[in-house]
């Protein structure tokens, strides 16, 4: 088999835009400078590379100041900051949901063993989806944060963060709100929202290189969140203590540069695009996968139906098969690659009824998945699922 095609974009996103690998190379051979560190041309160019990121992450996702957003090592390394940052003292309540990742339960048991924080997790029905009225029903007297993935990692469902967002606005709590899986892939607007914290990777959905992320802060709510880490920003280095002002307050030691200047022609990319142009795409592909594998035998594909209420992330299982096993079949026999097992999220594993059988095989999709690949998959999996009912 030499024909291989990559269905694992959930994790890491796989091509990336040419445009990604050259300005990486551009800035490792001809730039090469810290930003911040110094007053030449290399390290100004270094420092424009960021200010341009920033300006088009807050154009991409609504923010009404570019320095709102802090430039992070990936999706989890901005949720630690979030929660961390925030829940600092003891005896606080934490609604969030039995579909986040491990990025976010983690952190939180942390904080239930070290500050007594209390959580409640909101059930998810059998397609992943939670209702907003559970969220308003468990907030409590002590409740200080609403923390809700926006797509899930394992079977794509797309939950209404607007709703939820409306919810701690009205009640005065805060909102965390982790986009791993759709910053890139649909519109966000955290000013519509009602959204204080938005948490997302680089190297998914907004096509840039692992080592990147960014954690949007709402403009005033940084008084409410401390920084987990202090160090040289290039700035006020006449003083002992850490800047307030954004984004330095976070932003200690170099920045990953190199990462960052791939980061940004990826976001160029999908500016380019159209950011509503990729996900009519992404829906169209999802219309097709859902057609090519509904009502097979011996076939589950978890997660909504509905098309407007999912991301391309599709988790499958073939009777006869644990998830291993047809990952390595899938790649063995058709050259496809996708991700078995719990995708970091046993609970919503747990939801979906699917963590006593090991999790599910994950397939999902990117701006360079084709219609035609997206058959040929389904047409995999249906041979599968068929040859074993026989």
């Amino acid at each position: 088999m030499t024909r291989r095609i990559y269905f694992d974009n959930a994790a890491t996103s796989f091509p990336k835009p040419a445009c990604v690998y050259e300005a990486m190379d551009h800035y490792a051979r001809e730039i090469g400078a810290s930003a911040g560190r110094g007053a030449y041309r290399e390290a100004m160019e270094s420092g424009e590379i960021i200010g341009q990121t920033r300006r088009r992450i807050a154009q991409l996702i609504n923010a009404s100041d570019p320095d709102s957003v802090i430039m992070t090592f990936n999706c989890t390394d901005g949720l630690a900051l979030a929660i961390k940052g925030f829940l600092t003292e003891p005896g606080g309540h934490v609604i969030t949901t039995r579909m986040e990742h491990n990025s976010v339960l983690r952190p939180l048991n942390a904080l239930k063993d070290f500050l007594d924080i209390e959580i409640t997790y909101i059930p998810a029905d059998t397609s992943g989806l939670v209702d907003p009225d559970d969220i308003r029903r468990a907030v409590k007297s002590n409740t200080r944060l609403i923390c809700l993935v926006h797509a899930s990692n394992v079977c794509g469902a797309l939950q209404d963060i607007k709703a939820a967002g409306e919810i701690a606005q009205e009640l005065g709590l805060a909102y965390l709100v982790d986009a791993a899986q759709t910053a890139g892939h649909l519109p966000l607007d955290v000013q519509a929202m009602h959204v204080d914290m938005l948490a997302f990777p680089g190297h998914k959905g907004l096509l840039g290189p692992l080592g990147t992320g960014a954690l949007y802060v709402r403009p005033g709510f940084e008084s409410r969140l401390k920084p987990l880490k202090e160090g040289g920003t290039g700035s006020r280095s006449e003083v002992p203590i850490q800047p307030d002002f954004m984004p330095d307050r976070y932003e200690s030691g170099s920045h990953n540069a190199l990462g960052i200047a791939g980061l940004n022609e990826g976001l160029r990319y999908i500016l380019d695009k159209g950011i509503d142009s990729l996900r009519d795409y992404e829906e169209e592909l999802c219309a097709v996968f859902l057609e090519n594998t509904a009502d097979i035998p011996g076939l589950v594909v978890y997660g909504p139906c509905d098309i407007d209420k999912r991301v391309g992330v599709f988790s499958v299982s073939v009777e006869g098969f644990d998830p291993a096993e047809l990952a390595a079949v899938l790649e063995e026999q058709f050259g496809l690659l996708t991700r078995p097992g719990l995708h970091c999220a046993p609970f919503a594993h747990q939801a979906m009824g699917t963590f006593d059988k090991g999790g599910t095989t994950r397939f999902s999709m990117g701006p360079f998945i084709s219609i035609q690949d997206i058959r040929y998959a389904a047409e995999a999996l249906v041979q599968i699922a068929c040859a074993q009912v026989k």
